[in-house]
C-alpha cells in the first residue's frame, strides 16, 4: 500500500525504459518549478527563469548538475490546474540513453523532489479532480492496447463515456431516495400512493441501462485481448501452412511428413481488425512416439481453452475415422468451430461432400483462396457482422463489471421488494447500495486502499 505522501514533489523517467532518441523526466507538486528553477542554462550562459516561465510553453538549455552539463533539452512548464496532475508540472526532454536520464533524475531527487510510485501522477490526477476512476484506468487501457478497436475502446472511456452514464444513474437513484425518506418523514406533504408502480418501471429501466452496460463485455475482451484461435486436425492436413499464410512469414516448419509439429505455436495476426491470437497445434493421432504423444495432449489443451477452432481438414482425400474424432471432440466442448477444407487446389471433384454442422470454407494456401470467406465468418461468428459505433461503450474492466452486477442485484432487490407488497422503508436501503456501488465505478465512494491497488498496477512515470 502507497504511504499518504500526497503533498511531495515527485519525479520520475515517464518514458520506457531502453535506449531511445528522446526520453522525458517529469516531475509533479507544489515545488516542481522551485526544483527545476536554475537547474538549466540557456545557449549564452544564463539561467533559464522556471518560474517566470509562462505555462504551455517549451525553452531550450542544458542540464547542469553544478558545474558539469549532463546533458542538451527542452523544459515543458505546465502551471496548476492545467496539467496532467492539475498540479505545478515540469517535463525535460532529455536524449533517451538511459545513463543520461538516471543522472538527470538523481540529481531532481537530490534538489528535493521524491521518487514517484508506479501510477502516482494518475493518481494525483484523480484525487485532484482532473478524471475519474474509470478515465484513470483507461489510461493504461490505452498504453496497453494491441490493436486499433482496443485504442478507440480506451479513448472512449478516457474522455469520460462511462462516467457520464453512471452519473445519470446515480442523479436518478438518489432523486428516488431523496423523496422516498421525504415523504417517509413529512407524508403530510409527499404523497407515496401509487409510487410503488411508478418506482418499479424507473428500476427496470435503470436495470436495462446496466445490463446494456454489461452486455458488451464478452465482445469487448475478444476485441481487446484477440480472439483464442486453435488450428487442429490430425497430421499433415496442411495446418502449419495456413499459419504461414495467416501469419505472412514462415513460423511453422512445413514438410511432407506426419507429425513435423511437436508444440504449439502462437502468433498474433488481425482479420478484418479482429485480433486472433493463432496457436498452430500439433497433428492429432494416437501415437507410440512420447514427444509427439505429449504435442497430441497440448493440442487437446488447446482446444479446450480457445475462444475459435479452425478445424482443419484435407480435402483432396476422403474424411477418416480421425477426422471424425476429432470434429466430435469439437463440437462435445460447444466450441466455436470453423471447418477449413484445405488443399482445394488438389481436390478430386467427383469426392463426395463433407456435412458438418458449422460454418465451412474452401481453403487452398498457394491460391490463397478462402482468407476473404474466413474474415466474414469470423466477424459473423463473434460481432454479428459488425462492431458498434465508435461511441459505443465496450466495459472490459473486471472490477467495474463487478460493481455494475452488484448494483443490478441491488435494484433487483428494490424490485422484489415492490412485487412483495413490503412498504416504502425497505426500498430506500436496497437503492442506495446500488447507488454506492455505481459509485465505485468512478472512484466517488471507494476506499484508499482500493485506490493504492489500482494505481500499483500502472506503468512506472504514469
Amino acid at each position: 500500500m502507497m504511504m499518504n505522501r500526497e503533498n511531495d514533489t515527485i519525479a520520475a523517467i515517464a518514458t520506457a525504459p531502453g535506449r531511445s532518441g528522446i526520453g522525458v523526466i517529469r516531475i509533479s507538486g507544489s515545488d516542481a518549478l522551485n526544483i527545476a528553477d536554475g537547474l538549466i542554462v540557456s545557449k549564452k550562459g544564463k539561467k533559464l527563469d522556471i518560474l517566470g516561465q509562462p505555462s504551455h510553453t517549451v525553452k531550450y538549455g542544458f542540464f547542469y548538475d553544478g558545474n558539469e552539463i549532463v546533458d542538451e533539452v527542452l523544459v515543458s512548464v505546465f502551471k496548476k490546474p492545467r496539467s496532467y496532475t492539475a498540479e505545478d508540472t515540469v517535463e525535460i526532454s532529455c536524449h533517451g540513453g538511459s545513463f543520461v536520464l538516471r543522472r538527470v533524475l538523481s540529481h531532481i531527487i537530490k534538489k528535493g523532489a521524491r521518487a514517484a510510485d508506479p501510477g502516482e501522477f494518475t493518481k494525483r490526477a484523480f484525487l485532484n479532480g482532473r478524471i475519474d476512476l474509470t478515465e484513470a484506468e483507461a489510461v493504461m487501457d490505452v498504453i496497453s492496447s494491441s490493436n486499433e478497436f482496443a485504442r478507440k475502446n480506451a479513448m472512449t472511456l478516457l474522455r469520460g463515456g462511462l462516467y457520464k452514464r453512471i452519473s445519470t444513474l446515480r442523479e436518478r437513484i438518489i432523486h428516488e431516495t431523496a423523496f422516498l425518506e421525504a415523504a417517509l418523514d413529512d407524508p403530510e406533504h409527499y404523497s407515496l400512493e401509487g409510487y410503488s408502480t411508478d418506482l418499479r418501471e424507473k428500476v427496470m429501466e435503470m436495470i436495462t441501462e446496466i445490463e446494456e452496460l454489461r452486455s458488451g463485455s464478452d465482445t469487448g475482451r475478444i476485441l481487446k485481448s484477440g480472439i483464442k484461435t486453435a488450428i487442429v486436425g490430425k497430421p499433415n492436413v496442411g495446418k502449419s501452412s495456413i499459419l504461414n499464410l495467416l501469419t505472412g512469414e514462415d513460423r511453422a516448419i512445413v514438410t511432407d511428413i506426419p507429425g513435423t509439429t511437436r508444440d504449439v505455436l502462437s502468433s498474433e495476426i488481425h482479420i478484418g481488425g479482429i485480433p486472433l491470437i493463432l496457436s498452430d497445434t500439433a497433428g492429432i493421432r494416437n501415437t507410440k512416439d512420447m514427444v509427439e504423444k505429449i504435442g497430441v495432449e497440448r493440442s487437446r489443451e488447446a482446444i479446450e481453452k480457445a475462444d475459435l477452432v479452425l478445424f482443419t481438414v484435407d480435402s483432396s482425400s476422403e474424411l477418416s475415422n480421425e477426422d471424425t474424432e476429432i470434429f466430435d471432440h469439437i463440437m462435445s466442448l460447444r466450441k466455436n468451430c470453423i471447418v477449413l477444407l484445405n488443399k482445394t487446389d488438389l481436390r478430386n471433384e467427383q469426392r463426395k461432400a463433407f456435412d458438418f454442422s458449422c460454418p465451412v470454407i474452401d481453403f487452398s494456401v498457394p491460391e490463397e483462396k478462402g482468407l476473404e470467406e474466413l474474415k466474414d465468418t469470423v466477424g459473423e461468428m463473434f460481432l454479428s457482422g459488425k462492431i458498434k459505433a465508435d461511441e459505443e461503450i465496450y466495459i472490459t474492466n473486471e472490477r467495474q463489471l463487478m460493481e455494475l452486477s452488484l448494483s443490478k442485484e441491488c435494484l433487483e432487490l428494490v424490485k422484489k421488494s415492490i412485487d412483495d407488497n413490503m412498504t416504502e422503508d425497505f426500498f430506500t436501503s436496497d437503492l442506495m447500495d446500488a447507488y454506492s456501488h455505481l459509485g465505485n465505478v468512478t472512484g466517488e465512494s471507494t476506499d484508499e486502499d482500493l485506490f493504492d491497488r489500482i494505481f500499483s498496477e500502472f506503468c512506472m512515470g504514469k
